[in-house]
């Protein structure tokens, strides 16, 4: 659905309509300038050669120093997804389950289905502010699981997992030694501290991008840290497939986090404020949300179907996603606060209105 109300705005906009888009989580930052010169400056230089189906080793370098691991953990991917791809088919590929606490992004059912995967889905709640259940995590569980995936902040609620419950899963994940695949791509502009998956024991996997954070989503660049077994398999995995990624990326890369700092925190109070001002806007409708604890998202319960609302408000000039496209919620929907001040403005005033 989340693809199907995309394709719909595209054509909408061809017609001639204008909407407001808070249905894609795009950055509407343009890629700081510092950074599209480093990338220009290493084709330049000539880095537009074949390199390392790992990565070039600068920046995996910069990585392991960041995240206090060996360069050797640490491997460079075209985007998160293609990293959260290649791990769900190297791992599942011959079978078994994996895990997934709900609501969680689209893509995480679809490649598990590509995949052929058997998906087993976690159900959470607004009530309880989308804490995971570890006893019903606990009952989905058995011999054949070979991946729980979290994604921290989550994606379409904006809520970070409390330390105490990520301490849970872990304990119940290493007991029954499965790997758990944290996506922290919100993580960098968090407004709530997000303790990573690699500060916890046992044999995990961090992924993340630098799509979000640096305005980046069109670069298609991201990582993974994890044990160096896998890191040589999914070397192999990008060997017959991607190749690399290319080196002037990377080079702008190793640049972005040069600049980290600055980035995340101009990018974090935009969100924040942006976080403030929805949740002003909607509090006195019928829709009922967690306050944000990150980029870019608010996931409001609502009494309609939330199919026909996206629909309904496409009409109106606005896009957004039902929650079916996350899971089993279709009385919940997803706001994307990836448009400028104004627009945002206008389209919370509109959905408002139709919630008083």
């Amino acid at each position: 659905m989340l693809y199907e109300i995309n394709e719909k705005v595209i054509t909408l906009r061809r017609e001639g309509k204008s909407i407001i888009n808070f249905n894609v989580g795009d950055p509407d930052q343009a890629t700081p300038p510092a950074i599209v010169q480093a990338a220009y400056d290493a084709m330049v230089a000539g880095q537009t050669k074949y390199g390392s189906s790992a990565g070039a080793m600068p920046l995996r370098e910069r990585l392991a120093e960041r995240y206090a691991v060996e360069p050797a953990n640490v491997i460079v991917t075209p985007g998160s997804k293609w990293a959260i791809y290649s791990i769900i088919h190297l791992l599942l590929r011959d079978g078994g389950n994996l895990v997934i606490p709900s609501p969680h992004w689209s893509s995480y059912e679809l490649i598990a289905r590509e995949v052929g995967a058997e998906l087993r889905l976690l159900k959470g709640d607004l009530d309880s502010h989308w804490a995971i259940d570890v006893e019903g995590l606990q009952s989905l569980l058995d011999d054949e699981t070979r991946l729980i995936i979290l994604n921290n902040p989550n994606n379409p609620t904006s809520k970070v997992l409390d330390r105490r419950n990520v301490q849970a899963l872990v304990d119940v994940a290493n007991e029954r030694q499965i790997p758990i695949l944290s996506d922290e791509t919100y993580a960098d502009i968090s407004f709530t501290p997000v303790k990573n998956i690699l500060e916890y024991t046992g044999n995990h996997i961090f992924v993340n991008s630098f799509s979000k954070t640096f305005a980046m989503t069109g670069w298609r660049i991201g990582f993974a840290i994890l044990d160096r077994a896998l890191v040589e398999k999914l070397v192999a995995f990008n060997q017959i497939s991607i190749s690399n990624v290319p080196l002037f990326l990377q080079a702008a890369a190793v640049k972005a986090l040069d600049l980290m700092d600055d980035i995340a925190h101009t990018m974090r109070e935009i969100y924040r404020r942006r976080a403030e001002l929805a949740c002003s806007l909607l509090a006195d409708t019928k829709l009922q949300f967690t306050k944000p604890d990150a980029p870019f998202y608010l996931f409001p319960r609502c009494d309609v179907d939330a199919e026909e609302l996206a629909f309904d408000l496409l009409d109106r000039g606005v896009a957004v996603v039902p929650g079916t496209a996350f899971g089993d919620y279709n009385t919940y929907f997803r706001i994307s606060l990836t448009n400028p001040d104004d627009a945002i403005q206008r389209g919370l005033e509109t959905i408002a209105a139709a919630f008083k």
